[in-house]
C-alpha cells in the first residue's frame, strides 16, 4: 500500500516540512514489529537574526534531534497490554518527543527519517515548533 502520509505533514512556520516527490513516498521503508517510522524536520539554517549557522552546527541539530513525525506504525507497536496497558502512546500523525540520537536514521533524496522503538516514544505535542534541545 502506498502511503500518502507525508503530504499530510503539518507545516508549522519555524519547521520546514519535507518535499517528498511520489517515487521517494513508495520507497519509503515499511516499519516491522514494534518500530515507527518518524520524519525529522529539517534544522533552520540561520538563526533568528538572520546569522548563517556552521555547516557543523546543522548538522549536530540535525543528528541531536528529538521532534519527528510519526508516518507508520509497524504491526506490532503497543500490542502489548503487559507493556502498554492503557494502550498506545501516539499514532500516525502526532509529533512525538524522544531520546537524542535515538533510532536507525535514514535519509533519502535530503530528507531525514528515523526508526524508532514504540517504547522510546516520551510525549506528544500539538506544536513542534519551540520544540528545542536543552
Amino acid at each position: 500500500m502506498k502511503d500518502e502520509a507525508l503530504k499530510d505533514i503539518p507545516k508549522p512556520e519555524s519547521i520546514e516540512s519535507p518535499v517528498v516527490d511520489e517515487d521517494v513516498k513508495s520507497q519509503l521503508p515499511e516499519p516491522k514489529g514494534w518500530r515507527i517510522l518518524v520524519a525529522m524536520p529539517k534544522p533552520e539554517e540561520k538563526t533568528d537574526g538572520g546569522i548563517i549557522k556552521a555547516s557543523s552546527t546543522v548538522k549536530d541539530e540535525e543528528l541531536s534531534n528529538i521532534c519527528g513525525y510519526v508516518l507508520k506504525l509497524g504491526d506490532e507497536c503497543y500490542n502489548d497490554p503487559n507493556r502498554f496497558p492503557s494502550g498506545a502512546w501516539c499514532q500516525k500523525g502526532d509529533w512525538v518527543l524522544f531520546r537524542a540520537y535515538s533510532g536507525t536514521r535514514i535519509k533519502m533524496y535530503g530528507q531525514e527519517f528515523r526508526l524508532i522503538n514504540d517504547d522510546t516514544v516520551e510525549a506528544v505535542v500539538d506544536d513542534p515548533t519551540g520544540v528545542v534541545r536543552a
